[in-house]
């Protein structure tokens, strides 16, 4: 499933248009994109948690050539599913 179809579900679900759906999962996607920005966690209780990781330096391998490169230390999300979303996908 990709954003439009959830916006049309939601869409359909809550009686509203596409196009104000559409509004909102664009402004919580920004939201949860700066608060991760600055390090911090967004949390849906029985959801689920986004949070970044940082992920040390280390050394890896070219695929191609077989040659050692090495690659930098960066900060990823990560996301972990809640007990609720947990037991729903079980």
């Amino acid at each position: 499933m990709h954003k439009g179809e959830i916006i049309a579900k939601v869409s359909k679900k809550a009686g509203c248009s596409k196009k104000e759906v559409g509004e909102i999962v664009d402004a919580v996607l920004d939201e949860i994109s700066k608060v991760l920005k600055i390090g911090k966690e967004v949390v849906f209780t029985g959801f689920g948690t986004f949070r970044v990781k940082k992920r040390a330096a280390r050394t890896g391998r070219n695929p191609k050539t077989g040659k050692k490169i090495k690659i930098r230390a960066k900060r990823v999300p990560v996301f972990k599913p809640g007990k609720g979303l947990r037991k729903v996908v079980k």
